[in-house]
């Protein structure tokens, strides 16, 4: 699949998103990376072998509840 030297990390590879972008269609809210994997704008992932990698955003540090 990948041509980029070093080649960029595989779908299987826990770093999978620092893999190149191949299309980006933030419109549509998708962008296809060189690895296969779909990425997600809500951070969401698709991988080459049909996997659903549920979207991981980091909590903010802003929005802490405290009890009154």
């Amino acid at each position: 699949m990948c041509q980029h030297q070093p080649p960029c990390p595989t779908a299987e590879s826990a770093d999978r998103e620092a893999a190149s972008l191949v299309a980006h269609h933030p419109e549509q809210g998708w962008s296809l990376l060189c690895n296969g994997v779909l990425l997600f704008e809500d951070t969401g992932e698709l991988l080459p072998n049909g996997e659903i990698i549920a979207p991981h955003r980091p909590l903010g540090t802003s929005q802490v509840m405290t009890a009154a």
